[in-house]
C-alpha cells in the first residue's frame, strides 16, 4: 500500500486527520495555481529531511524557503561528513562527563546525532572563506544561500560528497535557483565562523554577507512579484479609507492579485515569525495592497497556553494581518520529523 492510500484509509481523527487535511489542502492550493513557501525551524537537516524535501523542491511543490542558518548549513554538513556522524540512541542517559567527552572528541550533539567538527565544519569552512574573501576583495555582497550556491556550482566540495546528492535539499534548491531567506544567519556555525574571521582581520567588511534587514526587503519584493506580477514600488498606496477592519483589508488586499502563496511551517521561532510578517509589513507599514498568505499549516509541539508565539493557533494571526478569515488553516500537533515526510510523500504520490 502506498503512503497516500495508507493515510487516506487510516488517518481519520485527531492529529492524524489534521495531517491528512493539511496535505489535501496543500495539494488543493497548488492545483488552484498557488505556490508554497516553506518555513523550517528545528534541526530538520540533521534529521535528514532532505530525503523527502529535495524531491518536493525538484517536483516544484516548494517554491521558496525561509530557514535557520543551521538548517541551511547542516544539510551541507551531512552531505560531506555523513559517514563520520555518530548516533547516540541513549542520549537521555548521558552524564555531564559523557557530554564533555563528546566535546573533547570534536562531536557536537544534536539530540541523538553528533556532528563531527573536523569532518563537517572545517571541510566547509575552508572553501567558504575563499568565497567570502573573493567577494570582500571585489566589494561584493551576497545573501548566505547565494554563497552556498556558489560553493555548490563551482564544485568546490563535490569530491567530499558522502550521500546520494538526490537526498540533499540544498543541492536541489541550487538546481532550481530557489529563493532562500535566512533571518539571523549569525546564529549558525558558519555565521559564527564568518564573524570570527572578520574579527581576526581576514575580511575587510562585515557587510560581505547581507543582513537580516536586506533579507526582509528581498522577501517583500519577491512576495509582491510572485503574487501580483509587479514591483512593490509600483503598487498604489492605500487611501485614507484603509483601516484594520477585516472586510476592508480583504477587499483591498485582493486587488490585482494573480495568485496566492501558501505558508507551510515546520516548528516555530524566527524561521516562521520572520517571513510571515511580510504581509502586514506591506499592508500596515508600507500601506500597499497585497494578498494574504493563501494557505497556512504548522507542524508544532509548542504549548499555546504558555504564551508561546510558536504555538499560537492560526486564527491569532488574523489579528496581526497575516491571514484572512477565509485562509485555509491547519495545525498538526506532533513531531515534525514524523509528520513532514508523511505529508511530503503524500503529495509526491499525488
Amino acid at each position: 500500500m502506498s503512503i497516500r492510500k495508507f493515510v487516506d484509509h487510516n488517518y481519520r481523527h485527531f492529529n492524524a486527520a489534521a495531517l491528512r487535511d493539511a496535505a489535501i489542502g496543500y495539494e488543493s492550493h497548488l492545483s488552484n495555481g498557488g505556490k508554497m513557501f516553506l518555513a523550517m525551524a528545528g534541526a530538520m537537516s540533521t534529521a535528514e529531511l532532505g530525503i523527502s524535501l529535495a524531491q518536493m523542491i525538484r517536483k516544484e511543490k516548494v517554491h521558496a524557503i525561509c530557514c535557520t542558518g543551521a538548517n541551511l548549513e547542516e544539510d551541507l554538513f551531512n552531505l560531506v561528513a555523513h559517514n563520520h556522524y555518530k548516533r547516540i540512541p541513549n542520549f537521555r542517559n548521558l552524564t555531564p562527563e559523557d557530554e564533555k567527552d563528546l566535546e573533547r572528541s570534536g562531536l557536537n550533539r544534536v539530540t541523538d546525532t553528533c556532528i563531527p567538527e573536523e569532518k563537517a565544519f572545517r571541510v566547509i569552512e575552508k572553501p567558504m572563506l575563499e568565497l567570502w574573501k573573493r567577494a570582500d576583495v571585489n566589494g561584493e555582497s551576497f545573501f548566505p544561500h547565494e554563497f552556498i550556491y556558489q560553493l555548490i556550482r563551482e564544485e568546490s566540495i563535490v569530491d567530499n560528497y558522502q550521500i546520494d546528492p538526490e537526498n540533499s535539499w540544498v543541492l536541489a534548491a541550487a538546481e532550481k535557483d530557489l529563493p532562500i531567506f535566512i533571518p539571523g544567519w549569525e546564529d549558525s556555525t558558519l555565521g559564527n565562523v564568518f564573524v570570527a574571521h572578520a574579527l581576526r582581520g581576514h575580511l575587510k567588511s562585515i557587510d560581505t554577507v547581507r543582513s537580516g534587514a536586506e533579507t526582509l526587503k528581498a522577501l517583500a519584493e519577491w512576495y509582491v512579484r510572485e503574487t501580483m506580477d509587479c514591483s512593490i514600488i509600483d503598487l498604489p498606496e492605500l487611501g485614507a479609507e484603509y483601516s484594520h477592519e477585516d472586510v476592508a483589508l480583504r477587499v483591498v488586499s485582493k486587488e490585482g492579485a494573480k495568485r496566492t502563496i501558501g505558508f507551510f511551517q515546520i516548528g516555530g521561532g524566527i524561521a516562521g515569525d520572520f517571513p510571515i510578517c511580510v504581509v502586514p509589513m506591506i499592508h500596515q507599514d508600507m500601506r500597499k495592497p497585497c494578498p494574504y498568505w493563501g494557505y497556512f499549516c504548522q507542524i508544532s509541539d509548542s504549548t499555546t497556553s504558555y504564551g508561546s508565539y510558536s504555538g499560537a493557533i492560526p486564527t491569532e494571526k488574523i489579528t496581526w494581518g497575516k491571514l484572512g478569515v477565509d485562509t485555509p488553516m491547519y495545525v498538526v500537533e506532533s513531531d515534525a520529523t514524523i509528520v513532514a515526510p508523511l505529508i511530503f510523500e503524500y503529495l509526491l504520490e499525488g
